[in-house]
């Protein structure tokens, strides 16, 4: 058996192979109520072999969302709407998840097919928060600086948002701490100006995340598991980098957190970022061995014989995928047949497989 194709155990959860569904925002939903949408995109996914089928972004308060259009988990509605969603997932044999968000600063935005700048008022925008009253960009308005209180209700949304997350049926929860959303933002020196505790060191920075990712382990089921999405470098000078996420995933590892989802970028716009083939899987393959962790791999990685190499290294003990999905929803069953492995498929769909 290809080892893209091991079942993988992360406490009581069992992923029937590696490979996993990023997190990719559907910017389709109607008062954060995910929709029809959602659930063909998501099922799909399941129905076409991948292990774990992470729901988008999904805000935590009103607020919390990048755009209008985002999901949310605050109230009944949309655990209900959840709830139909993650039982299909499961259904089809997949775990479902879902990421957990603050969009900080970069919040308040237009869907990208609108252009995806910063709302005006009469748009319905609305206040955003940042750990420091730093504009994400040019023609973005000034975020309002938090103070302690706004940390302590952020902290209480993040928790209630998992309560709600096993309401409606998650397996798995994934705490945003990337691309330049609000626990980033707190990390990162080039955003975090603050002079107080949670400011200037790296203890220091760190402080409010893992607050956050504290509580929401607390609040999740003790044998299910929580994941934290990283940018693993700001790809900035004096910004994030990649010795910091090491220490950071550490402080992960100790507050019960099982696996660090490895990504990159997205504090500052322009960043001059290496892109290629696999580009971010040595940020992987470092927090797995520094941090002494389990890793997922995520970032162009588009071929099955180049997702097996990554796992054979030991770069990574899952891979995450976006845009390969979204070209094909059964990338995991067309891999299999590439790589020789014998995987189970849909009964509708068996007469397909040979």
């Amino acid at each position: 058996m290809a080892l893209l194709f091991e079942p993988l155990r992360l406490r009581d959860a069992t992923f029937r192979n590696r490979i996993f569904v990023s997190p990719m925002c559907m910017y389709s939903a109607a008062d954060g109520v995910p929709n029809d949408w959602h659930l063909v995109h998501l099922g799909s996914r399941a129905v076409g072999g991948a292990a774990l089928v992470i729901a988008e972004a999904t805000g935590v308060s009103p607020e919390g969302r990048i755009s209008p259009g985002d999901t949310g988990l605050w109230n009944g509605a949309q655990v209900d709407a959840f709830r139909r969603i993650a039982a299909f997932v499961s259904a089809q044999g997949a775990v479902p998840a879902i990421q957990l968000a603050h969009a900080g600063r970069k919040a308040s935005t237009h869907v990208p097919w609108k252009g995806g700048g910063a709302l005006a008022a009469g748009d319905g925008a609305w206040t955003t928060l940042a750990p420091s009253a730093i504009p994400f960009d040019a023609g973005f308005p000034a975020p309002r600086e938090m103070a302690p209180a706004d940390m302590d209700r952020v902290t209480d949304e993040f928790a209630a948002a998992a309560r709600r997350a096993v309401d409606a049926g998650f397996g798995v929860v994934e705490v945003h701490a990337a691309h330049g959303y609000l626990l980033h933002e707190f990390l990162s020196p080039l955003s975090n100006r603050r002079t107080d505790g949670f400011g200037g060191p790296l203890e220091n920075r760190m402080r409010f995340p893992l607050r956050v990712v504290g509580a929401v382990r607390a609040a999740f089921p003790a044998d299910r598991p929580v994941f934290v999405r990283i940018s693993a470098t700001d790809w900035a000078d004096g910004g994030w980098n990649l010795d910091q996420s090491i220490v950071f995933s550490r402080c992960l590892k100790e507050l019960g957190v099982d696996l660090v989802d490895c990504s990159s970028g997205g504090l500052v716009p322009h960043a001059k970022v290496a892109v290629g083939p696999g580009y971010q899987v040595p940020f992987a393959e470092a927090i797995r061995r520094e941090a002494g962790i389990p890793t997922a791999a995520v970032g162009m990685i588009t071929e099955p014989k180049q997702a097996e190499e990554i796992l054979a290294k030991g770069q990574a003990d899952a891979i995450v995928m976006a845009r390969a999905f979204l070209r094909d929803p059964y990338w995991p069953l067309h891999a299999a047949k590439e790589l020789g492995a014998d995987v189970e498929w849909p009964a509708p769909y068996r007469r397909a497989k040979s």
